[in-house]
């Protein structure tokens, strides 16, 4: 039997091979960028249908996927996330694509401010002063970009509007992240089809048609969807809410290394002052985070 050490062990080694595979994204992305991003959209809704099919069918949750096909009430509160999710998929695919990924590294950095600030607004909760000096550090460093570099990060701030959203969504519907996904993926599918259908009309498929190189990597997309969501529902259920959300830095960090690093993305004064201001808001964030759980905890 393991201890709660070795639990929490195995959960921080899920939780990291699942915000690794997610910060290192941009690079398959990349791969596919010669795709037009609907396309590859398509293909991560159709993959991901059968990657996920075949592992609730493998893992013997598919009663609880009936049942869940039963309410009314949850496929409709699905099919408001599923538009979400796709619309956020879409802009990220289509960004890495356009070489700004460091515009998208900067609003999964944001996103948990976004979150507290949700959080607020529709479901009552109290922020701290704290927490406020974070969210105003947040919005210091979007106004700065806005008012002295005169360009409104609107990748980044879709991002983390539309994927707190989500989050928000999803935590009010009852349903596991196994099924809900699938049921998202299937709402979107026909659409996803229709459009892929369409494409092969007009002779512009990629699917088939290029490399078969390149088909593989669109077939991957379901894998490289669903893969990450496996291995963080399985650490979540091991890990503290803070210690997951001290982890859940690895992603945008991973991804901000890769465009400046190895993509060689411009990272200017200007963008280096609103990054700057943001992770101050982070790390007071966080540290206030640590500091209430342990004067609670003691």
């Amino acid at each position: 039997m393991r201890t709660d050490a070795q639990e929490q062990n195995r959960g921080v080694l899920f939780a990291l091979s699942a915000y690794g595979m997610w910060g290192l994204f941009p690079i398959y992305f990349k791969s596919v960028a010669s795709v037009s991003p609907l396309e590859v959209l398509s293909h991560r809704i159709i993959w991901s249908v059968v990657f996920l099919t075949l592992f609730i069918l493998i893992s013997g949750r598919w009663q609880e996927l009936i049942h869940n096909f039963r309410q009314k009430r949850l496929l409709a509160s699905l099919s408001v996330s599923a538009i979400l999710v796709s619309l956020n998929w879409l802009v990220f695919i289509w960004a890495v694509g356009q070489g700004r990924i460091l515009e998208t590294s900067l609003g999964y950095f944001i996103n948990p401010l976004i979150s507290l600030l949700l959080g607020m607004i529709f479901l009552g909760e109290r922020l701290r002063k704290a927490q406020w000096i974070a969210i105003l550090l947040a919005v210091a460093g979007v106004g700065y970009q806005l008012v002295l570099v005169g360009s409104l990060p609107w990748v980044a701030l879709f991002l983390a509007c539309s994927f707190g959203f989500y989050g928000l969504l999803r935590k009010r519907i009852v349903v596991d992240p196994f099924s809900g996904l699938l049921i998202e993926t299937l709402l979107l599918s026909p659409f996803a089809l229709l459009y892929l259908f369409w494409l092969n009309q007009q002779n512009q498929l990629a699917f088939l048609s290029d490399s078969i190189e390149m088909s593989l990597l669109l077939v991957a997309a379901g894998i490289i969807t669903s893969l990450p969501l496996i291995c963080f529902a399985v650490g979540a259920r091991r890990l503290t809410l803070t210690l997951n959300g001290l982890l859940q830095y690895t992603a945008p960090s991973i991804a901000f290394l890769l465009a400046v690093v190895v993509y060689h993305e411009p990272l200017d004064s200007n963008r280096l002052v609103t990054f700057a201001l943001i992770w101050s808001g982070l790390i007071l964030f966080t540290a206030e985070g640590i500091w209430r759980n342990k004067t609670t905890s003691s």
